[in-house]
């Protein structure tokens, strides 16, 4: 399972990026557009993070295949590891071809149905990423797309990995991990309330408190 952190936000990267087994930060444009800094500053400064052990992801915003294409292979200029990210329409699985012949590469994004993301696997895709919750915001089920999805991958035995994204809970989270999903992107909120719960520091209170009622000390 790689664990990814959705954000551009530096602060944040750093401060989980000591704790949680992060594989990588992923980005679009809005979340770029969010943090009011030049793309390549950002990437940069995500690559300085995680060195050559995480996989950064950045998004084309172009809308035909040639200006794709374009894009992605400027930003592989500049970061020659990234996982460019195409929106899956006709002209996205043209420009996924194009790049994934050209050793590229790419995330199929914006799926929003299971058969939309197999065919961005078949076009060569290395990863997926199902919106489960604005799928859910749209009346549908978005862990039923992400499971209907790793089925189609694992009958058909595609190479594509599954980066399962857009979440609103940690429950989310894990019904999409339960489909046996390969990867999931969440935000820095969303990471740290599976770690947030207030038991679980009431407990740990209790415990010291305990301990110093017995023995008068707080070490051994």
């Amino acid at each position: 399972m790689e664990f990814y952190l959705d954000t551009a936000n530096i602060d944040f990267v750093k401060k989980l990026h000591a704790s949680l087994p992060l594989a990588g930060v992923t980005t679009n444009p809005s979340i770029i557009a969010k943090e009011r800094k030049p793309l390549f500053d950002v990437l940069q400064a995500l690559q300085d993070i995680f060195g050559e052990q995480g996989q950064l992801f950045a998004q084309v915003l172009a809308k035909s295949h040639t200006e794709m294409i374009e894009q992605a292979l400027q930003l592989r200029e500049k970061f020659p590891t990234l996982v460019i990210k195409i929106p899956v329409t006709l002209e996205g699985l043209t420009a996924i071809k194009h790049l994934t012949a050209q050793n590229v590469p790419t995330l199929g994004t914006a799926v929003y149905g299971s058969a939309q993301g197999f065919l961005a696997a078949l076009s060569g895709a290395k990863y997926i990423a199902p919106y489960v919750n604005r799928i859910d915001s749209q009346g549908g089920d978005g862990v039923k797309v992400v499971q209907e999805l790793q089925t189609l991958l694992d009958l058909h035995r595609t190479e594509a990995k599954i980066l399962a994204a857009s979440f609103k809970t940690p429950r989310q989270v894990l019904d999409a991990m339960l489909t046996g999903c390969k990867a999931i992107t969440v935000t820095p909120e969303i990471a740290q309330a599976f770690l947030s719960d207030p038991a679980v520091f009431a407990a740990i209170d209790q415990f010291e408190q305990d301990w110093n009622s017995a023995f008068h000390q707080t070490l051994f």
